[in-house]
């Protein structure tokens, strides 16, 4: 296996020998795609099918493009997937240490961003590695919901915290960007991100036997602080964290000429049950927004 790709090097030490996640098929394409072609603003021109928008996409690095970062600090990306956002943190910060548990994934990650010498990709499940550095920052992006996939734990989501806050060095940051299991779209119309389901989460998960979970802001929140963080953050990325085109946050929430919904759909059909843009302007103005935001990206301090 290869242990250098470009710039970039790759840890096979606590990779068990099979892929724990995939996409499928699709996951080949993309690794030949980016292993090609350098520009991936030219394979999405020629590719508009949704897993290479979602995977190559360079909107979803303005998630973590504007946080104001310490240009000398370190960084364990847990979870980094295809390395949509392992590039942005790159350029924003000394070192990288990127965790994904599928080896093609990590290949795919390590092609794109094949010229960024400060990363390094560990492959294998988090909760199965030993790291023996501390970091000023670890990002869980789209990864919190499925920690009872992978922590054996009577409270999962918990304990999984409790371990990346022991990788903190003393005031780091946690940086969580998750859905709002209450956001506005689902109440809409739109499935469930995870399960495919109409209002599921809303219903509490009780129409499906997946092991994903969403939150809520204050649900959020206590898993932070029982967790032992000592202060919380919450920025509300809008239309979500996936694709985020504004960032709000409770020093600055959106006014009503900031936000208009897109009735754009391109993971999954759905229903369009009311007017979301006229919804949203109701709640802005009963000063509701923050409970109803689609998603939710969280600083928890130590």
């Amino acid at each position: 296996m290869e242990n250098q790709i470009g710039k970039v090097k790759l840890n096979y030490q606590f990779y068990q020998g099979s892929d724990q996640y995939s996409d499928g098929a699709i996951e080949d394409e993309l690794l030949e795609m980016v292993k090609n072609e350098t520009d991936v603003e030219k394979i999405l021109r020629t590719d508009n099918r949704w897993p290479v928008l979602y995977h190559l996409s360079p909107v979803r690095q303005n998630i973590v493009e504007w946080y104001p970062f310490e240009k000398e600090a370190s960084v364990l990306e847990v979870g980094a997937g295809c390395g949509a956002i392992s590039g942005a943190l790159c350029r924003s910060v000394r070192r990288v240490v990127s965790v994904e548990l599928s080896r093609r994934r990590s290949l795919i990650n390590a092609y794109r961003n094949r010229e960024c010498e400060n990363l390094e990709i560990v492959v294998g499940n988090f909760n199965q590695i030993q790291l023996n550095e501390k970091f000023d920052y670890i990002t869980l992006i789209g990864v919190l919901e499925y920690a009872r996939c992978y922590t054996e734990s009577e409270n999962p989501f918990l304990s999984f915290v409790e371990n990346l806050k022991k990788l903190l060095k003393p005031g780091g940051k946690l940086l969580v960007a998750i859905e709002n299991k209450f956001g506005l779209k689902y109440w809409a119309g739109a499935r469930e991100d995870h399960t495919g389901v109409f209002f599921d989460g809303l219903e509490g998960y009780h129409a499906t036997a997946s092991e994903v979970r969403t939150f809520s802001r204050k649900e959020l929140d206590r898993v932070f602080r029982e967790a032992g963080f000592s202060e919380t953050e919450f920025y509300y990325p809008f239309p979500d964290y996936k694709f985020p085109v504004q960032i709000f946050s409770d020093e600055y929430l959106p006014k009503e000429e900031d936000l208009a919904c897109s009735k754009a759909s391109y993971d999954a059909s759905r229903y369009y049950l009311f007017n979301e843009t006229s919804v949203y302007h109701e709640l802005i103005n009963a000063e509701e927004f923050p409970f109803f935001a689609n998603s939710f990206f969280v600083e928890a301090k130590v």
